[in-house]
């Protein structure tokens, strides 16, 4: 019988058997791959389906400007209004025949509070043209 590292003398082996090591590690990681949850998170963006209807006339929409201030104000089209204003503006806005599109421009101080309340104000409106302006200024990213 042949083995590694012994002599016949009876003398320990001196090397440590690796194989069982390994089988041991394989069996875990195959567990791991098992366990591991399949990415289910997804973005949900309703995408308004294209209309060529060649009748109706190429109207500009009218465009609202909502800006949160840094202390804490709601600005539409620069006039500060509360939170249940923004709510008519929002619901009067969807009575005209062509929707206007509504612009979300937060300051860069502004309350994130302030910003997730006048979002979910906007998303239970049922706006449908809404849009994030000024992004443009942070594609540049410095730690300061």
């Amino acid at each position: 019988m042949a083995m590694s590292g012994g002599s016949d003398d009876g003398s320990p082996m001196m090397e440590m058997n690796m194989t069982p090591l390994i089988d041991v590690l394989l069996v875990l990681l195959i567990m791991f791959i098992i366990t591991i949850p399949v990415a289910t998170h997804a973005v949900n963006i309703d995408l308004p389906s294209p209309v060529n209807n060649p009748d109706t006339p190429d109207v500009e929409p009218i465009k609202n400007k909502i800006v949160l201030t840094q202390d804490g104000q709601i600005l539409w089209n620069a006039q500060p209004i509360s939170q249940g204003e923004l709510v008519g503006n929002l619901q009067e806005s969807l009575g005209f025949a062509v929707e206007p599109e509504l612009q979300f421009e937060p300051e860069p101080l502004a309350s994130y509070e302030l910003a997730a309340e006048v979002l979910s104000i906007i998303k239970s409106s049922g706006v449908t043209k809404f849009g994030f302006v000024g992004n443009e200024r942070y594609r540049q990213f410095s730690a300061e």
